[in-house]
C-alpha cells in the first residue's frame, strides 16, 4: 500500500479500492450475494494510539478501513474493518448488525428516484395531473419518520415538476407522497393529500441565472481581496499553519470536514486546545400536523452524510482571495472511490477591528486590522444548502459558524386550508412548513494539556448579583460564579442568557501564573429553544440530544453520534441520551463536550424561490489561558490600496479627487 504521512490522513484511491477487494473476497467466502457498499472510510486509531503517537512518532498505530455494506436480504448491515497494513489488506473484523440501516448514500438517492419514475402507478397519477414528461419530474428523496410498520428500507419522495430543464422545481409542488423500498426496489405506498388532481401552482418563481425576470443591478462595482504576496498560511499535508495556528483536518463522509490536534504557538511552543472536533447530527423536524407531513424530520448528518452531500467549490464565488483547496474522497456503491474536487476551501479574510485604542490626551491612536483563517465547506442536502466555517482568530478565538441557505421544501395546502396553519405561502398555492434546524457539534478538547484532555474539568459560569446588604450596600455588586459539572446527569445544561452563562473547560494540571488558577477556554453558545415536538413522540424520543444545550460524557471510542450510529429508520432511546444514564464521572475523565444549538425557522416570502443567509453557531474562547492580548503583537499596518471617495458628502457638495491613503510599514500607526 501507499506511504501515508499521518494516521489520520483520509484514505487514498488505492486504499478504497484494496479495502473494497478485501471485502468482497470476504462475501464470497461467506457465501453472500447483492453485495452493496455504503461507506468505506478510515478507522481512526484509538485516542491513545494518537496521543502515543504524538508523543512518539515511531509508535505508529495499525492503519485500517472501516466499511459498512449490505448483502440483502440476508445480511442488511455488516461493519467490517480492514487491515491495510497486511498483504494483500484483509478483513480483521466482520460485525453483523440487526434492526439497523445505514445512511442514505448518493447512488441510494438516485435509486429511490429511478425507482419511483419506473413505478406504473406513480406514472398514472402523473398523467392524470396532465404530466408526462419524466425528464420534468423532480422526486426529493426523505428519510421517513416514524415509518408505517412492516416497511424495510424505505425512502419518501416528495414530488414536483418543472415546466422546463432549469425551472424551479418547489413552485410547483405535487399532491402525492410515494415510498421507495430500496431493497425491493419497488413502490411500496402512495400517500394522496387529495383523491381527486387539484390544481398544480402554475406560476413560476425562479433564481437561475438564465431565467431572472427582475433587471439585474447596475450600480455594484468590483470588490477585489487582493493578496499580493499570497497567503500567509502553509499546508504541509493535512497540516495547516497560520499566524500562530496549527491545525490538523481530515474528510470523511458522514461528517465532512473534521478538525484534529489543534493548537496554538505560545511563548515557542505549541499549546494543545483541541483534540477533537466536528459536526456529528442534526435534526430538522418540520411542524405540519397534516399526513403525511408529521413523516417529514431529516437527520441531515446520519441519515444522508455531509461529505457525501459536499459540493465542488468554485474559486471567485464560494471563496475569495488566495484559496487553498482540499478534495474529499468518498466510494460509491460498488466500492470504487470517486472525488469532490475542492471540497474543503482554505483562506483569509478581512475581519474588522481585532483591537483599537485612542489616548485622548494626546490623540495617539493605535488600533490594528484583525483577519481569520477561514477552513470551510458546504453540503447540500436534497433542498438545502449548509456553508460550515470554522474560523481561527489572531487572538486565540475559534468559531464555528453555519450559514443555511438553498430551497425551502414546499408542498401544497392541505385539503380545508387557505391559509397554512403550519406554514407561510411563498407564491400561490405554495406552502413552505416552519421547522427547525437543531445541530450538534462534538467537541474532544485538550486544553493545554499533551494527553488529549484528560486531566480537564468542565465548570458553569453565571453572572450572579450580590444582594443588597453589608457587602453589597450600594446595589452594583455582581460576581461571576463557577460550579464544576462532576458527573454526567449533572452536566445536562441550558443557555441561559439572562445569567450571561458560559461553560469553561480548565485544565487543573496547568495552572496560570498571573491568576493562580486552572488555564481554560470557555464555550459560548447561542441560546435558543429547543426542539417543539413532544418529548413523548418519535421526533422527541429520536431527536432527545437537541433538549439540552450542553451535554458531557467521558471519552470512550464508540460513543460518536448523539443520535446513535445508525439514524435511518430509528426510533430513538439510543447515543447521547441512554450513554448519560450512567451518570459516570467526568471531571479529570477525559471529557467530550457535546454542543447543541440550532435555528427555529419560520418560513417568510422572503425565503423564496432562495433564501438568504441564516446564521448560527458558538465559539470557543481563550479565558485565561495566555498571559495577556495574544493579539497584541500583530503588526501594525496601513491598507496602502484604501483611497477616499471622491462622490457627494451629507451636505451634497464633492470631496476633491480621490487621494490614495498612505502606505504603511510595520512600525507605522494608524492615527
Amino acid at each position: 500500500m501507499a506511504k501515508f504521512a499521518h494516521p489520520l490522513d483520509p484514505l487514498s484511491f488505492a486504499e478504497i479500492q484494496a479495502t473494497a477487494a478485501a471485502v468482497r473476497t470476504a462475501v464470497l467466502e461467506k457465501g453472500l450475494e447483492n453485495l452493496r457498499f455504503n461507506t468505506i472510510t478510515l478507522k481512526e486509531p484509538a485516542k491513545k494510539e494518537l496521543v502515543s503517537y504524538e508523543a512518539n512518532e515511531d509508535s505508529v498505530p495499525p492503519r485500517c478501513a472501516f466499511a459498512i455494506i449490505q448483502c440483502w436480504p440476508k445480511l442488511p448491515l455488516v461493519e467490517v474493518i480492514v487491515d491495510l497494513s497486511s498483504s494483500p489488506p484483509s478483513v480483521s473484523s466482520w460485525d453483523e448488525k440487526q434492526d439497523a440501516e445505514p445512511l442514505a448514500s448518493p447512488d441510494d438517492c438516485e435509486l429511490a428516484e429511478a425507482i419511483t419514475k419506473a413505478d406504473a402507478e406513480v406514472q398514472a397519477l402523473l398523467k392524470e395531473r396532465n404530466i408526462t414528461q419524466l425528464d420534468l419530474v423532480a422526486c426529493d428523496p426523505w428519510s421517513v419518520n416514524d415509518a408505517p410498520s412492516g416497511l424495510g428500507r424505505v425512502i419518501q419522495l416528495f414530488m414536483y415538476v418543472r415546466t422546463h430543464p432549469d425551472d424551479n422545481h418547489y413552485a410547483h409542488p405535487l399532491d402525492f407522497v410515494p415510498v421507495a423500498d430500496l431493497n425491493l426496489k419497488k413502490i411500496v405506498r402512495i400517500d394522496k393529500q387529495y383523491e381527486a388532481p387539484p390544481h398544480i401552482p402554475d406560476r413560476n418563481v425562479n433564481y437561475h441565472r438564465n431565467l431572472m425576470e427582475k433587471e439585474w443591478r447596475t450600480d455594484l462595482k468590483p470588490l477585489n481581496i487582493v493578496q499580493p504576496e499570497g497567503p500567509s498560511f502553509t499546508v504541509e499535508g493535512n497540516l495547516i499553519k497560520w499566524q500562530k495556528w496549527h491545525i490538523r483536518v481530515s474528510f470523511n463522509s458522514r461528517e465532512g470536514l473534521v478538525l484534529h490536534n489543534v493548537g496554538y504557538e505560545d511563548n515557542g511552543k505549541v499549546r494543545p486546545i483541541v483534540h477533537r472536533a466536528s459536526l456529528v447530527e442534526m435534526a430538522v423536524p418540520y411542524a405540519d400536523t397534516n399526513p403525511p407531513f408529521h413523516r417529514k424530520c431529516a437527520f441531515d448528518v446520519g441519515d444522508y452524510g455531509l461529505g457525501f452531500c459536499a459540493n465542488s467549490l468554485e474559486l471567485g464565488c464560494d471563496c475569495v482571495g488566495n484559496i487553498f483547496y482540499f478534495d474529499g474522497l468518498m466510494n460509491d456503491s460498488k466500492g470504487e472511490p470517486w472525488e469532490v474536487k475542492k471540497a474543503v476551501c482554505v483562506h483569509e479574510e478581512d475581519v474588522g477591528l481585532l483591537w483599537k485604542h485612542m489616548e485622548y490626551r494626546n490623540g495617539h491612536s493605535e488600533s490594528r486590522r484583525s483577519r481569520r483563517l477561514v477552513l470551510s465547506f458546504t453540503s447540500t442536502v436534497v433542498n438545502y444548502e449548509y456553508n460550515f466555517n470554522w474560523y481561527f482568530q489572531q487572538d486565540g478565538t475559534i468559531e464555528f459558524e453555519i450559514k443555511l441557505t438553498g430551497e425551502l421544501s414546499t408542498n401544497l395546502l392541505s385539503p380545508g386550508e387557505d391559509d397554512p396553519e403550519f406554514g407561510t405561502l411563498v407564491a400561490p398555492g405554495v406552502n413552505a412548513q416552519h421547522h427547525q434546524h437543531m445541530f450538534c457539534a462534538r467537541l474532544d478538547m485538550a486544553v493545554d494539556d499533551p494527553d488529549g484532555g484528560a486531566a480537564l474539568v468542565v465548570s458553569e459560569q453565571d453572572f450572579v448579583p450580590l444582594p443588597l446588604g453589608p457587602k453589597n450596600p450600594h446595589g452594583n455588586g455582581f460576581r461571576a460564579v463557577e460550579t464544576d459539572l462532576t458527573s454526567e446527569l449533572k452536566a445536562m445544561r441550558c443557555a441561559d442568557p439572562f445569567k450571561g452563562r458560559v461553560w469553561k473547560i480548565k485544565n487543573p494540571d496547568s495552572i496560570h501564573p498571573i491568576t493562580g488558577k486552572p488555564v481554560a477556554y470557555k464555550l459560548v453558545g447561542t441560546p435558543n429553544p429547543f426542539v417543539f415536538a413532544d418529548p413523548q413522540s418519535t421526533i422527541g424520543q429520536r431527536a432527545q440530544f437537541a433538549m439540552k444545550n450542553l451535554w458531557v460524557t467521558p471519552y470512550n471510542d464508540r460513543e460518536r453520534y448523539p443520535a446513535g450510529d445508525y439514524t435511518i429508520g430509528s426510533k430513538g432511546n439510543v447515543g447521547l441520551s441512554e450513554w448519560v444514564k450512567q451518570d459516570r464521572p467526568i471531571a479529570g475523565h477525559d471529557p467530550v463536550i457535546w454542543h447543541c444549538f440550532g435555528i427555529s425557522h419560520a418560513t417568510r416570502v422572503e425565503d423564496f424561490p432562495v433564501m438568504p443567509v441564516e446564521h448560527v453557531g458558538f465559539k470557543l474562547k481563550a479565558a485565561n489561558f495566555f498571559d495577556g492580548n495574544p493579539g497584541v503583537d500583530v503588526p501594525p499596518t496601513v491598507n496602502g490600496s484604501s483611497k477616499l471617495f471622491a462622490g457627494p458628502t451629507m451636505n451634497g457638495t464633492s470631496k476633491p479627487g480621490a487621494t490614495p491613503a498612505m502606505n504603511g510599514t510595520n512600525g507605522t500607526s494608524c492615527h
